[in-house]
């Protein structure tokens, strides 16, 4: 378990408003507490509840920030594309 608190994430969350968030964190499940909670991005504040719809481990800090930016010049139809891609929406 230690080995999965030092990796990075990039995330995607779907907002109430159906707009789409990319953000990166260590722990997943902390970090959406923090957004549903309103502690989260000021983005995110006004747009509870969030889910999270997609998730990939990126390595280094540093990785997960160039791919964070990556995805956030996809279109919103590229990221529902990557989104599907993965298999967690049901």
């Amino acid at each position: 378990m230690a080995g999965e608190q030092s990796a990075w994430y990039v995330y995607i969350l779907e907002c109430a408003d159906r707009t789409l968030y990319t953000g990166i964190a260590r722990d997943l499940q902390a970090r959406l507490c923090r957004h549903n909670a309103g502690k989260g991005a000021k983005y995110t504040r006004s747009r509870l509840p969030l889910a999270l719809v997609y998730r990939e481990p990126a390595g280094s800090r540093g990785d997960a920030l160039r791919r964070e930016a990556e995805i956030k010049r996809l279109s919103r139809q590229e990221k529902q594309r990557l989104i599907a891609s993965t298999g967690l929406l049901e």
